[in-house]
């Protein structure tokens, strides 16, 4: 992987290269390292299991981080920190494929800012809402039909909830038996598999430019004025809907457990880790949303957490071969606490619409 890490440098638009690229990060999908330099960049191997298509990847990518470039530069910002930057191939391509046909991709690396894994301060999470909010309201008018799904029906969770009816019709490791009660649960609540998508299709909500994997560490924030300062890893950026961003952001923050926890009464969704959030995302919209889209940002909430209580419990029935699992059952362990805060949100819905209405005024 060195060698192949030494030989993508090279072939990249850079000047006064020092030393060897080390591995860099905490990410879980791309093999990335940081190369120093006149300016210290990040290079990245892109998982092509995961991205069959590098080419559309990066046209993506390339194309918003464009756009988003004139909108800061309009509004006074700093097009270097406030998002990526693509650095080119001495050939002029976004990408770089290797002798082994491996595909790397290379960024300026944004200085004196950190992401962090986990909320260590509701400050953060406000912060994290904010700059998200603000990545919607800055690719509001960019042609989100245009992009490439870069994972297709990532977020067809009625599709998704096909696919898991169909794992528990074969159950090919023998496992149905031993989730009766997790199985139930999904097919009791069929509608909210199909509750978005429909409306998308009746042109009730509009299709956005979404990021689709909202969580905290894809902020960068500045280590001086602890603010959100740039939206990474735009790898899934997709079309979409808002909705989605904001439930996963919801789904993954505002819970009180870890997402494999055993003990189910550690799990609930913190009701002020989701005022905090909804206020920030609202604030960076600045009333980009339509109203609908708004009141619908609760449901949003639950979609996603049940989509990947599917996911997990899919997984486990089909052998585990998708998520990466540390001890038996892992999978349905992941499952039940995205049923149990399913569950919490369902009892606290009436709080969750009205902070929703309270932030937002609708």
């Amino acid at each position: 992987m060195q060698e192949q890490a030494r030989e993508a440098v090279s072939h990249f638009e850079l000047e006064g290269v020092t030393g060897e690229p080390r591995p860099f990060g905490s990410g879980h999908i791309n093999d990335t390292f940081l190369v120093e330099g006149e300016k210290r960049c990040v290079l990245q191997r892109m998982n092509r299991t995961i991205f069959s298509s590098p080419g559309e990847v990066m046209e993506n990518i390339v194309g918003v981080t464009e756009f988003l470039k004139k909108k800061i530069a309009a509004n006074g910002g700093d097009v270097m920190r406030e998002t990526l930057t693509v650095i080119p191939t001495r050939e002029g391509k976004s990408f770089y494929q290797d002798t082994q046909g491996e595909c790397w991709r290379m960024y300026y690396l944004i200085e004196g800012a950190l992401s962090y894994d986990r909320v260590e301060r509701d400050e953060d999470f406000y912060e994290s809402a904010l700059a998200f909010g603000n990545f919607q309201q800055l690719l509001a008018d960019y042609p989100a039909e245009t992009l490439h799904e870069t994972i297709p029906g990532f977020h067809d969770t009625k599709a998704r909830y096909e696919v898991f009816l169909k794992a528990v019709e074969e159950d090919v490791c023998g496992r149905a038996k031993n989730a009766e009660k997790e199985i139930e649960f999904f097919r009791s609540r069929k509608e909210v598999a199909c509750v978005l998508g429909d409306m998308l299709k009746a042109g009730k909500l509009p299709l956005r430019v979404t990021h689709n994997d909202t969580k905290l560490n894809n902020i960068m924030i500045d280590e001086e004025t602890r603010k959100g300062i740039c939206v990474i890893d735009l790898d899934t950026v997709m079309p979409g809907l808002t909705a989605h961003d904001f439930g996963d952001a919801i789904r993954f923050g505002a819970s009180t457990g870890e997402e494999d926890e055993q003990d189910l009464s550690k799990v609930s969704c913190d009701l002020e880790l989701f005022r905090i959030y909804t206020q920030g995302f609202l604030e960076g919209c600045r009333g980009n949303l339509t109203d609908l889209e708004i009141a619908m940002l609760p449901m949003g909430a639950k979609v996603m957490t049940y989509e990947n209580g599917i996911r997990f419990l899919t997984d486990y029935l089909k052998g585990d071969v998708y998520f990466k699992i540390h001890r038996e059952g892992h999978n349905l362990d992941r499952c039940r606490t995205q049923m149990k805060l399913v569950a919490d949100m369902e009892e606290k819905w009436e709080q969750l619409e009205e902070i929703v209405r309270e932030l937002s005024g609708i």
